[in-house]
């Protein structure tokens, strides 16, 4: 299932500067904007795993993964 984010975006110079509205810390620079939306998109990608997989690490060993929505 995919899940959809909000790219803050905007051009700075000879450059393009974004951040993904819902998590903090997955922000990146690229000299065009369909690269930034590219960077982006992998950047958050990485983000979401490591957080998932920092989330299995720390509740240790007998653990229930259940959706939730907002």
């Amino acid at each position: 299932m995919l899940q959809t984010y909000t790219a803050v975006i905007k051009q700075e110079a000879d450059a393009w500067i974004g951040w993904i509205e819902e998590i903090p810390g997955v922000n990146c620079q690229e000299a065009s904007r369909n690269e930034l939306m590219e960077t982006l998109r992998i950047t958050l990608a990485e983000a979401i795993e490591l957080n998932r997989t920092e989330a299995k690490l720390a509740a240790g060993s007998q653990f229930e993964e259940r959706p939730i929505a907002v």
